[in-house]
């Protein structure tokens, strides 16, 4: 386990990329506000001026709102590959998200706004989570491989689903129900519940840290040493599930930020779940926030889907990960 002295420096330098990244999504755009300007905007010796309406209302609320839904994704991420106790585990995999999605795409389809796209979002990852735990529960002989199997399925029965809402769906319609499937923070302009809900999910999966670090050497472990298996299992899924969900209303479907971040974050620091888990927050949040910059600025002042960006991010880094994990064995 790390030192407290080395998990310190880590955090604060996770901090600092943090601040780092918060600071470039508020000074990079189509119109560029120096940092002092932006300072200014904060202090209020801007009021009134472009920079600061820029600054205060445009890009600090998406900022925020993509730290939030980055390092819920990335927490939500870390919580899973602990529960199946596989490095590579994904928020996605437990058909959280394409319960969001059929709910996000009804939404739209009907013609509701923002608020009621997130509302049924959300709506439908919840009910997709219950869904999930429900069947691999069945008669009580709930495992890892029952649960990731039963998500696995749900999964695919709500990729169908959207599939055929979007066939049948107007043209007007198909633009926003493409962004939103993609992931798309250009909408996220409230990020007071999705930062609520990082804090919540965090605050709720400290004080058990250390009877993740022993659920992740293995139950037969965890169950000898006093560890309520059955009991963290299903608040670790719930804490996750609610993570995913609060992540995939805001923004859409994510990909990749909760997949390669926990497992970067794992190898530089080590599987001590009292610094993973701030550390894997930290680091998605800001992983998102950059993203999405990028997203705004490449081709400005049209919009790119942040999911498009993380995907390529992802999917390199992703191959490489594996070809290192085979290296390794061989």
């Amino acid at each position: 386990m790390p030192s407290r002295r080395r998990a310190l420096i880590i955090l604060a330098l996770l901090l600092g990329v943090s601040a780092a990244s918060l600071l470039l999504s508020l000074t990079a755009g189509s119109i560029h506000v120096p940092p002092r300007q932006v300072f200014a905007a904060f202090v209020g010796a801007g009021e009134g001026g472009t920079s600061a309406e820029v600054v205060i209302h445009l890009r600090l609320p998406r900022a925020l709102a993509g730290f939030a839904c980055g390092g819920l994704l990335a927490l939500s991420g870390a919580l899973l590959q602990v529960l199946l106790r596989n490095p590579l585990a994904d928020p996605y995999i437990l058909g959280i998200s394409g319960g969001a999605g059929v709910g996000a795409i009804l939404s739209i389809l009907f013609g509701l706004g923002v608020a009621g796209i997130a509302g049924a979002s959300f709506a439908g990852a919840l009910a997709a989570m219950l869904l999930v735990f429900g069947l691999a529960h069945g008669d009580g002989s709930w495992t890892q491989t029952r649960l990731l199997l039963t998500g696995v399925i749900v999964a695919a029965g709500c990729g169908a689903l959207v599939a055929l809402i979007l066939s049948i769906s107007p043209d007007d319609k198909l633009h926003g129900m493409l962004f939103w499937i993609m992931g798309d923070l250009s909408q996220a302009m409230h990020p007071e519940l999705a930062l609520a809900a990082l804090a919540a999910v965090l605050l709720a999966a400290m004080p058990f840290a250390r009877e993740l670090n022993l659920l992740s050497r293995g139950p037969d472990t965890a169950l000898s040493l006093g560890v309520r298996i059955g009991a963290l299992r299903r608040g670790v899924y719930f804490a996750a599930s609610l993570a995913t969900a609060a992540a995939v209303a805001q923004a859409g479907s994510i990909g990749f930020v909760g997949l390669i971040v926990p497992h970067l974050v794992r190898l530089a620091a080590g599987n001590d779940q009292r610094l993973l888990l701030p550390a894997s927050m930290l680091a998605g949040g800001s992983l998102l926030v950059v993203a999405d910059t990028a997203a705004r600025t490449l081709i400005a002042p049209q919009q790119l889907p942040v999911g498009v960006l993380t995907a390529l991010i992802g999917v390199p880094v992703f191959l490489f990960l594996l070809a290192r994990d085979a290296r390794r064995r061989r």
